[in-house]
């Protein structure tokens, strides 16, 4: 089975191109803005790398936030808009899923920061145990997490580190960020059940409409 995977969600353009569980071509291009114009041609890219055809994907893989609000719809519309040209399925897979090594055992949770500066520090975070998730992401402040863990230890994965360990330093955190080649492991393995992508966003956008409204 031939997947695409696509990861905009983040500060960079990332695409991987994976075959029967075989990483066999991969871009990534660190972006702040501007995914919606180097996309296409970066998946052009890589599937031309490994000597393949856009006609010879089976599936496509789609990081679907939480993360960059803009870069979470340019990704997730790109995927769905190649997915439905090639009659092929588009999977979503959340960027915490996307962080979580594979083989995982026993309870975990994947954190990436969201609110960034204190005292406003918080975290998207979603709970895995043996590698599925077992619940939806959603945003947690660090005194909640600090909570959690204290009461019911997890394995911890993901970005922030130095935040948690300031505030817990007996905890070991694993570096993990979210990849397009995991995204794609996750699509191939995955089933076809709902598997339409949406956008993930836990919270409502920053911006504010003329007049101060919300989106």
């Amino acid at each position: 089975m031939l997947t695409l995977g696509i990861d905009t969600s983040g500060p960079a353009c990332d695409v991987a191109l994976v075959r029967d569980g075989e990483l066999i071509a991969h871009g990534r291009e660190a972006m702040a803005k501007g995914q919606d114009s180097r996309l296409p041609g970066l998946v052009r890219d890589v599937i031309s790398d490994a000597g393949e055809s856009m006609n010879g994907l089976d599936r496509i893989g789609v990081v679907t936030g939480p993360g960059s609000f803009t870069g979470v719809r340019v990704g997730v519309a790109f995927a769905r808009g190649l997915a439905l040209a090639l009659k092929i399925p588009c999977i979503g897979v959340t960027a915490l899923q996307a962080a979580m090594q594979d083989g995982q055992q026993g309870s975990a949770i994947v954190l990436l920061p969201a609110k960034r500066r204190p005292p406003e520090l918080t975290f998207w975070a979603q709970r895995f145990r043996t590698g599925a998730p077992t619940g939806q992401p959603e945003e947690i402040g660090i005194g909640e997490l600090v909570s959690e863990l204290g009461a019911h230890p997890h394995f911890v994965y993901g970005e922030g580190r130095d935040a948690l360990r300031e505030a817990m330093p007996d905890l070991t955190p694993h570096a993990a960020r979210p990849t397009a080649a995991r995204a794609a492991e996750i699509a191939a393995n995955g089933t076809l059940d709902g598997a339409l992508a949406s956008p993930v966003y836990v919270r409502a956008p920053d911006a504010a409409l003329p007049g101060g409204r919300r989106p």
